[in-house]
């Protein structure tokens, strides 16, 4: 059997044949920040420990998501915080970013942390902030590595980590150099690979209860035998690169389809807010109209009774009118009636002033005529009052014969239903 030696970030582990185990460890349970890395050596053949580092990490890196998609597209199911290929992957991904990270100089000590490298991805993509934010304002995570952990995973819920990664990757020179060292990978072309990988993950659906979980603890342990027991670990041959590129193309397919889906969803959701707005305007301006057709109606009414009331008034002062005029003219024709008799009575004695009593009465008479005619316009008046009360009480008999009719109407048809 070959024997073959990996670099995998703190800690080596070895290759003999189809088995992987650790050595130089005691306790495998290890908590990275009690391990310090020393500057690697070269090893005898040459090869540049980074460069091993880099592709061990590269090689997992595509064990694991291969595995979360396959597991995933085979089981539909949504994984969750208790998969242990995901909790690996999270894993790794520490490792990846945590590779060839500047020390972060502190009062005590150094510390390395990738958590200022993934919070300065805002500058470069607004919609980040919110995952930031969301992340601070945790009250059970108290550390930069809580946090770091606690934004991956919220990334990957929102199926925005490829382009968060994608996003560092094409702005290295400017982001990233601040925080790398030469030779780190995010800063090489193994960098480019993972978050071309990290595409695929956009078909999982993860559902993670990140304020329940401690993420403050120190970093795992990854169980490689489950990925390079019986056969599992051997050369990518020509077969296996081209299904890859076969399901990463459906995966891809999927991913775009599901993108436009979106965007039609959020264009339909768009037009229907536009509408409701509109309706919701037309239907203010409705409501609007209402009231005004309202306060109009109930104008109109206060008019209408305002006015029945001044006819009453009139009606009212003109029948007292004519009775204190019908009272004078009896009163005037008794006293004419008085004169008329004494002047018979004395017309025998009055002979003598003829002359004076005929004028005297032919004053009278004018004054009568004027009389008569003031009486026969008044009689007028009097017809024309009892013609309305007669068309009026004519109205009156035609409404009750029709309610009459009615009734009989409706005896009829209580007969017929009977």
């Amino acid at each position: 059997m070959a024997e073959e030696t990996i670099y995998l970030c703190k800690f080596r582990v070895s290759v003999d044949g189809d088995w992987l185990c650790l050595k130089e460890l005691a306790d495998v349970h290890f908590e990275v920040e009690e391990v310090h890395m020393a500057e690697p050596e070269e090893e005898p053949d040459g090869r540049d420990p980074q460069l091993i580092e880099r592709t061990n990490l590269l090689n997992i890196s595509k064990l694991l998501i291969k595995e979360l998609i396959d597991s995933s597209l085979a089981h539909g199911r949504m994984l969750d915080d208790d998969y242990i290929p995901l909790q690996q992957f999270f894993i790794v991904l520490e490792h990846v970013l945590r590779h060839g990270l500047k020390p972060k100089k502190g009062i005590l000590s150094s510390k390395k942390e990738f958590w200022w490298v993934l919070e300065s991805i805002e500058k470069l993509a607004p919609e980040a902030a919110e995952i930031t934010i969301s992340v601070r304002e945790m009250p059970n995570i108290r550390t930069p590595l809580g946090r770091a952990r606690a934004w991956l995973r919220l990334a990957l819920m929102q199926k925005s980590l490829s382009d968060y990664f994608k996003l560092m990757i094409e702005n290295r020179d400017t982001l990233l150099h601040d925080f790398y060292e030469p030779g780190a990978f995010m800063l090489e072309e193994e960098g480019v690979v993972i978050a071309g990988l990290l595409v695929g993950l956009n078909v999982l659906d993860c559902n993670m209860c990140i304020k329940g979980e401690d993420l403050d603890q120190p970093m795992g342990v990854i169980d490689f035998s489950l990925y390079m027991k019986d056969g599992k670990y051997n050369d990518i041959t020509d077969e296996e690169s081209a299904e890859g590129s076969s399901k990463m193309a459906t995966i891809l397919d999927q991913k775009n389809y599901l993108e436009e889906l979106n965007r039609h969803l959020t264009a339909t959701v768009a037009n229907l807010q536009q509408k409701l707005e509109i309706v919701t305007a037309d239907n203010c301006l409705m409501k609007e109209d209402l009231a005004i057709s309202k306060n109009s109606i109930f104008t109109l009414q206060a008019e209408v009774d305002r006015l029945m009331g001044e006819k009453n008034d009139v009606t009212f002062g003109y029948e007292k009118k004519m009775e204190a005029a019908k009272q004078d003219i009896d009163a005037e024709r008794e006293t004419y009636l008085t004169s008329r008799a004494g002047l018979d009575t004395l017309y025998a004695e009055a002979r003598r002033q003829l002359e004076d009593e005929t004028k005297l009465r032919l004053d009278v008479e004018k004054e009568l005529e004027l009389q008569i005619g003031m009486k026969t316009e008044m009689e007028v008046a009097l017809r024309l009052l009892e013609k309305d009360i007669h068309e009026k009480q004519d109205t009156v008999i035609g409404l009750r014969k029709q309610l009459d009719d009615i009734k009989t109407i409706n005896l009829d048809l209580y007969n017929k239903l009977q």
